[in-house]
């Protein structure tokens, strides 16, 4: 198999897989009356698409251990983030979509919801696992670009997790026993360390699985960690999260001492 071929079977895996699975979340999210529910189905939509990755691989007898390896790394920061989101959902909208949408569900329709939400977070999860649905079709060929990347995934996860977990531990405190904003740990060094933690994770995953392969695989898909780290910078991540953040008491000043992305020690 070529490098063109690999591209097609991996952007196609890509595409019917993430497809299947935001159809299936709309139709729950119309149920439900709301689109907050895509945010637990993007990590297991990325997973899936991994794992049909590695079956297709495995099937044609091009399966190696690199293949496990990268499937089970996108298994296991995938499957955490997506039991994370669940057990945090409260079964009510995410004022960020409520903002993206311009009202809820009921009040914008469905058209809306999968046109700005459910179709561009279907699109992403397919470009974003494109270096993983395309690299397992062909062999690996430079073990340090695997090795690097692993070691960018497992700094990835550590931010989502430990982030995650200190600011559960925040909202658990009662309002009047905590401060206005959550500034110790890793949210003092930066304003969204789970974000950037899935930034970290997107480029480590184009490292073990794209570049891996050789540096036509990698110039190839390297747009995928690219549109990643926009999307969480600038658009569905901390963009618009701090549209509302900023309307906090205490937050601006926050925002004003410390790193909005890539953690750094806070200004004085």
């Amino acid at each position: 198999m070529g490098l063109g071929e690999a591209l097609l079977v991996g952007a196609l895996i890509a595409l019917v897989v993430s497809a299947c699975v935001m159809t299936v979340t709309a139709l729950i999210g119309r149920a439900q009356g709301r689109v907050a529910v895509v945010d637990i189905a993007w990590g297991l939509d990325v997973v899936l698409i991994a794992l049909a990755a590695g079956l297709v691989a495995y099937c044609d007898d091009r399966a190696d251990w690199r293949t496990w390896t990268v499937v089970a790394a996108v298994a296991i920061w995938g499957l955490r983030l997506s039991v994370h989101l669940y057990r945090r959902d409260r079964g009510d909208e995410d004022p960020r979509y409520e903002n993206l949408l311009g009202g809820t569900v009921g009040e914008v329709g469905m058209a809306v919801a999968v046109r700005k939400v459910f179709g561009i977070q279907a699109v992403a999860a397919a470009l974003v696992a494109l270096p993983v649905a395309a690299g397992l079709q062909l062999p690996g060929r430079w073990t340090w670009a695997v090795i690097v990347g692993l070691m960018m995934w497992a700094v990835g996860v550590f931010f989502e997790a430990v982030g995650d977990a200190q600011l559960a531990e925040y909202r658990s405190t009662p309002r009047d026993q905590r401060p206005l904003v959550l500034d110790t740990g890793l949210w003092r060094y930066t304003r969204h360390p789970n974000y950037f933690g899935d930034a970290a994770v997107a480029w480590g995953l184009w490292l073990a699985a794209g570049l891996s392969v050789g540096w036509q695989m990698g110039a190839a898909t390297v747009i995928a960690p690219i549109a990643m780290t926009y999307f969480l910078v600038h658009a569905t991540g901390a963009g618009l999260l701090e549209r509302t953040m900023m309307q906090r008491p205490g937050y601006p000043e926050y925002a004003a001492r410390t790193s909005g992305f890539i953690p750094r020690p806070p200004k004085r």
